[in-house]
């Protein structure tokens, strides 16, 4: 792994979008995934900059979200598509057709599932996967088990995630208690990916993911198997490392 560590949230947020803005531009065509949460925010506004300053551009790419809430209704302000079209889509040049974000509505999700890992088959193998981590070690929203799901699945969030996300809605009772996300195996068949986590709450999971034993139990552990990962920490993330 090859870990950065800054001391401004600004310099590792203009890094990050440099990683990515570097691969479009010597891969126009490539396929992004892409995060949610509050870790990719920086990122992504440094990249509208550099769209807008006409450093990079979108138009070929496509992009494949990692996860979306169940059952929020379409535009909901808390969605994952709502969060990417507002800190992302809706300011560069991307073409919205080749934007994709599980559909956390759909009528029949095992068939939503399925075909979301066709269009990662089809469209991929995804060129740079984006991640944030959870206080309990979930990569997208697999969270840790005696075992994981390789593919896209539905998986019911546990009261920590949900706690943690509490503080985007209203209330705890607001936030769903189930997700679709990408499974462990599709975040792993990406070429490269891109870890990022910011706070000194990060630095205990942050320090067992990299340096600690390769487990279910913490599923971004398994990210020492890739033979490709980026590793964005500010300083109080990457406290528990030195």
């Amino acid at each position: 792994m090859n870990i950065w560590t800054f001391e401004h949230e600004e310099d590792l947020s203009s890094t990050g979008a440099g990683i990515i803005a570097s691969l479009l531009q010597s891969k126009p065509r490539a396929v992004l995934g892409l995060a949610t949460g509050s870790s990719p925010v920086g990122i992504y506004r440094h990249l509208t900059d550099m769209h807008q300053r006409g450093l990079v551009s979108f138009a070929q790419a496509s992009t494949v979200n990692l996860d979306e809430y169940v059952g929020l209704p379409e535009g909901h302000p808390e969605s994952y598509r709502t969060f990417m079209n507002h800190h992302l889509f809706q300011h560069v040049d991307i073409q919205p057709a080749n934007t994709h974000v599980p559909d956390g509505n759909a009528a029949d999700l095992e068939a939503e599932c399925a075909a979301y890992d066709r269009l990662i088959d089809e469209i991929g193998p995804v060129d740079l996967q984006l991640l944030g981590i959870g206080h309990n070690g979930h990569i997208g929203f697999n969270e840790p088990g005696p075992s994981l799901v390789g593919g896209t699945h539905v998986v019911e969030l546990v009261e920590q995630t949900r706690q943690a996300n509490a503080r985007f809605f209203p209330s705890i009772d607001e936030v769903p208690a189930q997700a679709v996300t990408m499974g462990v195996a599709s975040i792993l068949k990406a070429r490269q990916i891109l870890l990022v986590a910011r706070g000194a709450d990060k630095a205990e999971i942050i320090h067992r993911a990299l340096t600690g034993p390769i487990t279910t139990e913490c599923p971004a552990s398994l990210l020492q198997c890739h033979p490709n990962v980026v590793v964005l920490l500010d300083r109080e993330a990457g406290g528990l490392l030195r």
